[in-house]
This record gives structure tokens, C-alpha cells and sequence, in this order.
């Protein structure tokens, strides 16, 4: 794993992490978007699928998490130039990109705005624009977590209080959930401990940019899209991806009966091999 620190155009750092080999020929590049609140590492458990099928993993700390300078008022649409801005550097013209969970929405903004670029997009149990048309948003969320979301659509002031009033979260994990957690996908402790340490500010700026416009229709994303959910989730349920299908054109949404917002995360190594196969064909 390569770490490094790029300076943006307005002076800011954006923390980036780079699990692949410069030198290795051939390699589909895949940003990782990672979800609320965590750093930016990408996803170790999907390591040997990334070896088989010859991914590079690239990732960032999204501004105010890890190693990036905070950006207060940033919106889910800055995701593609944060992208943009690491794919230059490293001299990469094309890639693909994954979410999960609060990063499905920035996965989906490289797609929307980056069409030249984007080979394919994964949302892993990731969240629809809030107001949607035609969603009832939180239906089915877990109470806490409708509460955090909802404290956010009040605004900075409002959520500033919510996350110091010491309000426990629970996320309302499922058996399969906490099944993961225990075994491959206990990982995601390694990037959600170093999140919290830091304070609520990474967390507190991805949920207002959550609740505010987006800055982008997913509808105009062309590259063609996965949408991955468990029917058992409720800390993002999957009504949101259902919807997303319906509004993207280039979208496939697979169900999984039986999983919650951590256990479809077992589902990833077969949206790699999905990704894989449709990057090759769209890249040449």
C-alpha cells in the first residue's frame, strides 16, 4: 500500500491511498468510496479478488476525515473532482468506481459527471437523493439512524447538536451483519476507529451533503451501473436502490433476500467480476 498526500488547487490535502502496482500492465484501476463514518483504506477483504482479476485499489480520505483538509459546504458532486484530481496525478485516463454505503452516492457522481473517464459503477447499499420523488426516504431506516438524517436536513446547527448530545446509535445490524463483522469484514473496525477518534466533523459534512442537493442526476450517468442491496437493511434501506434503478437507465439492481447493509458486502467479489467484464468491454 502507497500512501501519499496531493495538494489540491485551493491548497488543500487530500489523503490518498494506492494498493496497486505502477508497473503492472493491464490493471483496471477502481477508486473505492468509502462510507459514514470511516477513512478512505481501501477494502483489504476484497484484496485477493482485486489479484485475481487484476484491480488496482485507489482511494482517498474524503475532506475532513484521515489525512484531508477539511471543506466545509462540500457536496456529494465533489467526489469527481477529488477523482479527477488523483487519476491525473497518477497518470490514469480511465477507471471504474465502487461505494459502499454512504459512498455509493459519490460512486455515482464520478458516473454522472466524469462520463469520458468512467468505465462502470458499484453501489454497494448505498442511499438516494434525499426528497426523491416518488420515495419515502426513511421508511424502514433504523430510528437512530432516521434521526442522525434527520437532524442533518436542518442543517449544520441542528446536526452540531444532535452529535453532541450524546444520543446513542444504533444501526439495528442483522444476524448476517454481525456475522461479518465477526469474521472478514471485522476490518471495517481498522477505518471506522480512526474516523470517530477524530471527532464528528468527516461524519457531520457527509450527512449534510447527503441531505442537501447533490449536485448531479444519477440519470445522466452512462457507464453502465450495479446496484447491490440486502432487502434486510436498515440502516440505508433498499427502496433506495430500487429507486435508483428505476431513474438510471444504464442501472442492474440485485436484490439479495437475506443480507443486511453489512453482510451484501460478501456480494462484493461478484461485482468485481461484473465490473471487471464490463470495463474490458467499454475500454476495449
Amino acid at each position: 500500500m502507497t500512501e501519499l498526500d496531493l495538494e489540491l488547487g485551493d491548497g488543500r490535502i487530500l489523503h490518498v491511498y494506492d494498493a496497486g502496482d505502477d508497473h503492472a500492465g493491464g490493471r483496471l484501476a477502481v477508486f473505492w468510496h468509502h462510507g459514514t463514518p470511516n477513512i478512505g483504506a481501501p477494502p483489504e477483504p476484497l484484496f485477493p479478488a482485486a489479484a485475481r482479476l487484476g484491480i488496482r485499489w485507489l482511494s482517498y480520505d474524503r475532506p475532513g476525515y484521515g489525512g484531508s483538509t477539511p471543506c466545509r459546504g462540500r457536496d456529494v458532486a465533489s467526489a469527481a473532482a477529488y477523482v479527477s484530481s488523483v487519476a491525473d496525478a497518477l497518470r490514469i485516463d480511465q477507471f471504474a468506481v465502487m461505494g459502499h454505503s454512504g459512498g455509493g452516492p459519490h460512486a455515482l457522481a464520478c458516473g454522472a459527471l466524469l462520463p469520458e473517464r468512467v468505465l462502470g459503477v458499484v453501489s454497494v447499499a448505498g442511499l438516494a437523493p434525499f426528497g426523491a420523488e416518488g420515495l419515502d426516504w426513511f421508511a424502514g431506516m433504523a430510528a437512530s439512524g432516521a434521526a442522525s438524517l434527520r437532524a442533518a436536513a436542518k442543517g449544520r446547527a441542528a446536526k452540531e447538536r444532535y452529535e453532541a448530545s450524546g444520543t446513542e446509535y444504533d444501526p439495528e445490524f442483522t444476524a448476517a451483519d454481525l456475522a461479518a463483522l465477526s469474521s472478514e469484514w471485522s476490518w471495517l473496525a481498522t477505518v471506522l476507529r480512526p474516523a470517530v477518534e477524530a471527532g464528528p466533523g468527516g461524519l457531520i459534512d457527509d450527512d449534510l451533503a447527503y441531505m442537501a442537493p447533490w449536485g448531479f442526476d444519477p440519470s445522466q450517468t452512462i457507464a453502465p451501473v450495479l446496484l447491490l442491496h440486502g432487502s434486510r437493511d436498515r440502516l440505508v434501506p433498499s427502496s433506495h436502490s430500487e429507486w435508483l434503478a428505476h431513474r438510471c437507465p444504464s442501472a442492474e439492481l440485485r436484490l439479495s433476500p437475506d443480507d443486511g447493509h453489512i453482510s451484501i458486502l460478501k456480494s462484493a467479489t461478484v461485482a468485481m467480476d461484473w465490473l471487471r467484464a464490463h470495463a474490458s468491454i467499454i475500454g476495449g
